[in-house]
């Protein structure tokens, strides 16, 4: 009676961790949806930066679900140039972020106005 009743549990879980391509969208959706949120929203520069690499995670994510749909590489080779290309935005945009905060010590984006004339 116990097999029975595990054989039916193995059966019911192997159901329910099907996942489809629109599980990864949904993801991705959520996750670009919560980077640019955080983008508009607020004045603090790294909070903003890792919301530009929420936005980049998020396409990502995309990218590799379409490939996996498709059983291409394309969209996997591409994922891996969009998170070098994230790691270089990251090493300059904190490189410049560091150079503000010893400049006017502050990391609020309304005080940005070192190109201004």
């Amino acid at each position: 009676m116990l097999a029975a009743h595990n054989s039916g549990l193995v059966a019911d879980m192997e159901t329910m961790l099907h996942i489809t391509t629109l599980h990864y969208l949904v993801l991705g959706a959520a996750l670009f949806l919560l980077g640019v949120i955080g983008v508009l929203t607020r004045r603090n520069v790294v909070i903003v930066l890792m919301s530009i690499e929420l936005i980049l995670n998020a396409v990502n994510l995309n990218l590799v679900a379409f490939s996996r749909l498709w059983g291409g590489v394309h969209g996997q080779v591409f994922a891996i140039f969009v998170i070098t290309d994230a790691a270089a935005e990251a090493a300059v945009g904190l490189g410049i972020l560091i150079a503000f905060f010893r400049n006017k010590e502050t990391v609020n984006i309304d005080e940005v106005n070192l190109l201004k004339w």
